[in-house]
């Protein structure tokens, strides 16, 4: 058993977006950020968040810029773009209502219903 959450669909790009949101990051930097502000809660495969943040960069979400890396290797560092700054603040009310909703449900007793 695990102490790692499992990652409802649909959440992944949400949470790409809210790692970069904190600074432009590399992909691998972006797996880190990730397990960082989860807690190490989360962890994301490398075969899922390639993908993602490919298809972010083509909704326009995200902007691609090669550089350095910290031990000096080429890589692509992202950042959020003006339409990835609104996008994050949408689905982060989207997810905070669904959140309240589903803790609501589980902590509903017999005599509530």
């Amino acid at each position: 058993m695990t102490d790692q959450a499992q990652l409802l669909p649909g959440t992944l790009d949400l949470l790409i977006l809210r790692a970069v949101s904190l600074g432009p990051l590399h992909g691998y930097g972006i797996l880190l950020r990730i397990g960082q502000i989860s807690g190490n809660a989360l962890f994301i495969e490398q075969g899922a968040l390639y993908p993602g943040l490919f298809r972010l960069v083509r909704q326009g979400l995200l902007k691609a810029n090669w550089g350095t890396s910290e031990n000096n290797r080429r890589a692509k560092f992202y950042e959020l773009t003006a339409a990835g700054r609104r996008r994050l603040r949408e689905e982060t009310d989207n997810c905070n209502r669904l959140v309240t909703a589903i803790a609501s449900a589980l902590s509903a007793l017999p005599e509530e219903v």
